[in-house]
């Protein structure tokens, strides 16, 4: 059952007359179809501005703990304290997206932000800055980010109608894409030019587009899905609900498997550009980790503009989306030069975006949008909350048996799990239907 594609049809239907809409003529294909709509060009460009400056506090934050620290352990506890609140609240902060007004939530996350930001950039720029304060920091932000997720996830089905949803996620990918592409060279300029501390400033400074174009929103032109009552037992309510929705669990369980697993990329390039490869100009540790993250944003971005392109998706496509990329990142483990490495590497950035963008879109069409905050914080607690625990895992396997395998292990277990769920399909059909 397609909850927000009828409600929103429905409204677009008289009694005994044709409404002629937007949605009735043919609208523009692929990813850019969103950019039709006023209320997500506002959005995006605030989004745009966001994301530029969250590439250049990652790579700001990572390069001051180290510098104060040298040590490599506390920039994975930095990452750990980070990932730590929405492992725990992701679900609660779901339901509170649920029953309050996402645009609210929003403003109010973006502002937190850019507070705790203007206040390690003071502390940075005056030279007091400790590794305390940066461990503080991730976790505010951390604890920030659970509960800014759900609500921006849900958000975006109240800017676009729900025929343009898949369009903009994919859309939001691609900018997401270019951002990491701009963000930290933009940081490295001014980490070498006028120190760390400019560039949290900068981060800072950025959250101001988001908060601009949230304002700038007409409340008369989003979608807002019906609030939610409180209620006892939320987590049983939603689990109960997606029982009935084995389609929306299947995709969740790839999810999970997709971002415990097989986006451990910081790991397993990193020790690939260090020891894998010899030769050639590039050929040499950090720049050759920064060739490999960029061939993996430009296959990125063209697979969350490839995945825009199509009609809404069906679990048998994000299985095969699912099962293409752990493929190509085993073939890419065993890749015998620099080249079809790199070649590979596109080819996973492709089907990582296209898989992220089917998924997402296809959850949040699929489910009654009353509990859309609540199943996306489920979502997020899937695809996030298991790094702590996969990437670990990984690092070991890496660091006792090299890159290779690590990197092997990384792409043969999105491809168990489009098996499982392909095996959970098929035997879903041939079980009698009860009359």
């Amino acid at each position: 059952m397609n909850w927000p594609r009828q409600e929103w049809e429905g409204s677009q239907r008289q009694e005994g007359a044709l409404v002629i809409t937007a949605e009735t003529v043919r609208q523009p294909g692929g990813a850019f179809a969103a950019l039709t709509s006023r209320s997500y060009r506002i959005y995006l460009a605030g989004q745009s501005l966001a994301n530029t400056g969250t590439w250049m506090q990652s790579i700001a934050q990572d390069w001051l703990i180290f510098d104060l620290t040298h040590s490599s352990t506390s920039v994975g506890v930095t990452m750990a304290l980070q990932f730590l609140p929405i492992l725990v609240l992701g679900l609660h902060t779901g339901g509170l997206a649920d029953r309050l007004p996402k645009r609210r939530i929003l403003l109010t996350t973006q502002t937190l932000n850019a507070a705790a930001t203007t206040a390690l950039a003071v502390i940075t720029l005056a030279g007091a800055v400790h590794a305390a304060d940066v461990y503080a920091f991730a976790l505010v932000s951390g604890l920030i980010f659970a509960f800014d997720s759900p609500a921006r996830q849900a958000f975006v089905a109240e800017v676009v109608p729900p025929g343009r949803l898949r369009a903009a996620i994919a859309l939001n990918a691609a900018v997401f894409q270019a951002t990491r592409l701009i963000g930290p060279a933009i940081a490295a300029l001014l980490i070498a030019s006028v120190g760390t501390g400019w560039v949290f400033a900068v981060n800072a400074a950025c959250y101001a587009g988001p908060v601009i174009g949230l304002l700038r929103l007409r409340p008369s032109d989003l979608e807002p899905a019906p609030a939610a009552d409180r209620e006892r037992g939320e987590l049983r309510v939603t689990l109960r609900y997606l029982r009935r929705r084995p389609d929306v669990l299947w995709t969740i369980f790839l999810v999970g498997m997709f971002g415990t697993f097989g986006l451990n990329f910081p790991i397993v390039l990193t020790a690939m550009a260090k020891s894998a490869f010899d030769g050639g100009p590039i050929a040499h540790g950090a720049s050759l980790y920064g060739v490999f993250n960029i061939a993996l944003a430009i296959g990125s971005a063209a697979g969350a503009l490839f995945a825009g392109a199509a009609a809404r998706p069906g679990l048998r496509a994000i299985v095969a989306a699912a099962a293409a990329f752990g493929l190509l990142e085993a073939a890419a483990a065993v890749a015998p030069d620099l080249a079809a490495f790199l070649v590979l590497l596109a080819g996973m950035g492709l089907t990582n975006l296209a898989f992220q963008s089917m998924a997402n879109a296809s959850v949040q069409l699929a489910v009654d949008p009353r509990l859309r905050g609540r199943v996306m914080g489920l979502y997020m607690l899937a695809f996030i909350g298991g790094t702590p625990f996969g990437a670990p895992l990984i690092g070991a396997l890496t660091s006792h048996f090299g890159p290779r395998t690590g990197m092997m292990v990384c792409g043969v277990i999105p491809v168990l799990a489009a098996v499982v769920v392909a095996a959970g399909m098929r035997a879903a059909r041939s079980r009698p239907v009860r009359s």
